[in-house]
């Protein structure tokens, strides 16, 4: 788990149903007079329990006959947490095998139990040997349409315009800046701005909002970058207040400079000084000088410490340089090292790439992963947000270096991320080719994690599929379906998919994060029309930077 992306949050107590993983319930070792034997729901012949039809056969079979009173009485059917289920109850090979069916229609998506009392006996008088207990279930989700179909390109403008939302009707009253999330208030967020700004001009590009509008926005965002927002040697902190400027700490240390947040700010900057290209327009031009003197603004080579060749993440003005977190991956923040080689005059050189960020070829990967070969990073290529916030501007279509092709990286990665979830190899509830998808997001466990192959907890996050809709276009529409016409009464809100949701805890998320719509509505947009990759690397000092780093461009 990266600390960059750790943020505690208060999660909704749920009871976990673990007994749908492993029975709770095991047949004694030995001969035994009275004990459970097998238990049956509908075709499932043994746990996990899922996706059990709403009006299940449960088929217990015990290993002698039972005594149909004590069955009645404590052989039940219950919801979680407790309620008694009805049910009729039907007696099958010499009443050793009890089968419960309920009355009405169970609840879809809904954990429930089956309990043995202690008062549970045979036809004999014996006492079971393996009660009290329970064995859990989840039941099936209801397949119908929560919405009516509409055709993709349809249904894609209506995910753009609804995330967008978020960053629009939803910015911060005062500086126009995004929030961290939907509960935050005044706390906005530097990295999550920066890519409210590209959504902005996704926003202006479909007709959701006029270009005056936009530009009104950007432009009252960047004025108070400029006039209230600290700054440390032109970098931002990661997170602080709306209103005034001041910086709000991340972490105790974390309470300065950020460069990788900033560099997702300049990210989405830069796209809107191309994007309002006027020379006729003073506001226009007006906007655009005030964008440069703020990318201009950051000192890179500070970053490097003492030049060394590498670039540290934090900077503080009261513990310096303690955090120590280098820059280096592969992670999400080769934008970093991208700007950092862009900037004028004082561009970062080669060696800092090369020993930095690659780490001397050591961001190598090469292995093999559910048949798909992963150029860079860790195993298992890590939470899809690697492959999404650096690429929300640059376009990874024939960009190579001697390190890898990065859409052949990024391609892989997804693919890895949807063939994994495929397998389940930890036999969550719901996943499979429609419901695939993790990296960093809420969750009902630690509050937030960076979810992935290697640390899965179960959670999917609409934004790990859906921002990879250019890297996987049919397995991300797959998924997009699913998240809105099945689930769309669950986690389709007032800023489109909410972040997180766990079909094995049956929890879903009710918060939005700026870090998370973004991807979404930019990388639908670029899958669309290559429209934000197409503007940061029409940025000639972009092109140069990377030219510079040894990069082959289109």
């Amino acid at each position: 788990m990266l600390q960059h992306h750790r943020i505690t949050i208060l999660a909704t107590a749920l009871l976990i149903l673990g007994a749908c993983r492993k029975e709770a319930i095991k047949t004694p070792a030995g001969n035994s007079s009275f004990s459970l034997k097998t238990l049956t729901l509908d075709t499932v012949h043994s746990a996990p329990y899922y996706g059990i039809s709403l009006n299940p056969s449960i088929q217990v079979q015990f290993t002698s006959p039972v005594n149909r009173g004590s069955a009645q009485n404590d052989l039940q059917l219950r919801s979680v947490p407790g309620t008694v289920i009805s049910t009729t109850q039907t007696y099958e090979k010499g009443d050793s095998e009890v089968i419960l069916v309920p009355t009405s229609p169970l609840i879809p998506i809904t954990g429930y139990n089956v309990y043995f009392g202690s008062g549970m006996k045979s036809a004999r008088g014996d006492s079971i040997t393996n009660t009290p207990g329970t064995i859990g279930f989840i039941t099936t989700i209801d397949t119908t349409d929560k919405f009516p179909r509409i055709t993709d390109s349809s249904l894609l403008t209506l995910v753009e315009a609804q995330t967008f939302k978020y960053f629009y009707d939803f910015g911060h009253p005062v500086s126009g800046l995004a929030r961290e999330r939907n509960s935050s208030g005044d706390l906005v967020t530097t990295g999550g701005s920066g890519f409210g700004v590209m959504a902005i001009l996704v926003g202006i590009q479909r007709n959701f909002i006029t270009r005056q509008q936009g530009m009104a926005r950007i432009t009252e965002m960047v004025s108070f970058l400029t006039d209230s927002a600290k700054r440390y040697h032109g970098a931002f902190p990661h997170w602080m207040s709306g209103s005034t400027g001041a910086t709000i700490p991340f972490s105790p240390q974390d309470d300065g400079a950020d460069l990788v947040e900033t560099s997702y700010l300049m990210e989405g900057l830069l796209c809107a000084r191309q994007y309002f290209n006027s020379n006729t327009d003073s506001g226009e031009i007006r906007l655009r000088t005030a964008i440069n003197s703020l990318w201009n603004g950051v000192d890179w080579n500070w970053f490097r410490q003492g030049s060394q060749n590498t670039l540290y993440w934090h900077w503080s003005p009261d513990f310096g340089w303690s955090s120590n977190q280098q820059i280096n991956g592969w992670n999400e923040a080769l934008i970093s090292y991208v700007l950092a080689a862009s900037a004028s005059p004082d561009s970062i050189p080669k060696m800092v790439y090369d020993q930095g960020w690659a780490r001397n070829g050591g961001i190598r990967n090469g292995n093999t992963y559910f048949g798909v070969q992963l150029p860079l990073g860790p195993a298992l290529g890590g939470p899809l947000f690697f492959a999404h916030y650096s690429f929300l501007g640059l376009n990874p279509l024939g960009l190579s270096d001697a390190y890898a092709n990065y859409w052949d990286q990024d391609t892989a990665q997804a693919q890895i991320n949807y063939r994994y979830c495929v397998a389940n190899p930890a036999h969550f509830n719901g996943y499979g080719p429609d419901c695939w998808g993790l990296t960093a997001s809420d969750d009902n466990f630690s509050g937030y994690s960076a979810h992935s192959p290697t640390n899965d907890l179960g959670v999917i996050s609409p934004t790990a599929a859906i921002a990879s809709l250019p890297y996987t276009p049919q397995e991300s529409l797959n998924a997009l379906h699913f998240f809105y016409y099945k689930l769309g009464n669950k986690i389709w809100g007032s800023y489109g998919f909410v972040d997180a949701f766990d079909l094995t805890q049956i929890w879903f998320d009710n918060q939005f994060l700026a870090i998370d719509q973004g991807p979404q509505i930019v990388m639908i947009e670029n899958y669309r029309s290559h429209m934000l990759w197409n503007l940061l690397m029409s940025c000639p000092e972009v092109q140069r930077g990377l030219k510079q780093l040894g990069f082959q461009v289109p």
